[in-house]
């Protein structure tokens, strides 16, 4: 008669396949809009496994369509096989779905590319986007992923968030901010407080010298921010003066995506 598996062989196979899942999303995490083509050796380091590892779960994910060889470079690229993956979850997010007429009226008023942002709580992520239809613009890929502290979209959240959480976000590098000290990081705390109070964030050319983004938090009926309205804009179409104009245009597509939620702005805002 054969002993039954002991509970600690359940739990070391359990603990491996844990394993196996976490460095196959870390493998997908490294291609970004940036990076759409990474080889074996890059997204070996990045995610510190040995290159053979990494050649399997490409191998696996080549199969079923999620990654593409380039012909030639021979690098990987995410492939299409993740658009089946993530419809679902696009066709059922609410915020996606009010706010894309919201976003529409939005590009066709200011001539600027519109996109509606979440927040997975260390990144801001596009969901949606409506492309201006200037010649030269600046869009936002879906599945974009933004962390840098100076980001508006990242900034109208980071607003909604307690501060001593804030501020373990920038201390700990979760949030990008080069170069960041206590004086620094104080200057931040009160920049985050005037976005509240204004109801918009404003990047002009700080995480992009040739790119400007104004951002408005949209909320939902318990007054929670659930998404971000944004406009990016390239610099040299972007004046002071017409850039309070994309604010206050940004701020009222934000409360029209709100109020199709169902939700209320705090009286704070």
């Amino acid at each position: 008669m054969n002993p039954p598996e002991s509970s600690e062989a359940g739990t070391n196979g359990d603990a491996k396949g844990t394993s196996v899942i976490v460095n196959a999303i870390a493998v997908l995490r490294t291609f970004t809009a940036d990076e759409p083509l990474l080889g074996v050796t890059e997204i070996a380091s990045r995610v510190g496994l040995h290159k053979s590892t990494v050649s399997r779960i490409l191998s696996t994910f080549e199969q079923e369509h999620l990654v593409e060889r380039d012909p030639e470079t021979r690098r990987f690229r995410l492939g299409l096989g993740l658009i089946a993956v993530a419809g679902p979850l696009l066709a059922e997010l609410e915020e996606r779905r009010v706010a894309y007429p919201v976003l529409r009226e939005l590009a066709e008023r200011t001539g600027e590319t519109s996109a509606l942002m979440v927040w997975n709580g260390t990144e801001s992520m596009c969901v949606e986007q409506i492309a201006s239809h200037h010649q030269i613009k600046h869009t936002t890929p879906l599945g974009a992923r933004y962390k840098d502290a100076m980001s508006a979209s990242v900034q109208v959240f980071l607003a909604a968030e307690p501060p001593e959480r804030v501020r373990a976000l920038l201390r700990s590098g979760a949030i990008t901010y080069p170069g960041l000290d206590e004086i620094g990081l104080e200057a931040y705390m009160a920049r985050l407080q005037e976005v509240a109070a204004r109801g918009w964030a404003i990047n002009y050319g700080e995480s992009s010298i040739d790119e400007v983004g104004v951002a408005s938090p949209a909320y939902d009926h318990r007054g929670d921010i659930v998404a971000a309205v944004l406009i990016p804009a390239p610099r040299f179409r972007v004046s002071p003066e017409t850039l309070q104009g994309l604010g206050e245009s940004c701020k009222a597509a934000a409360r029209k995506v709100t109020a199709r939620l169902g939700g209320t702005v705090p009286v704070t805002s």
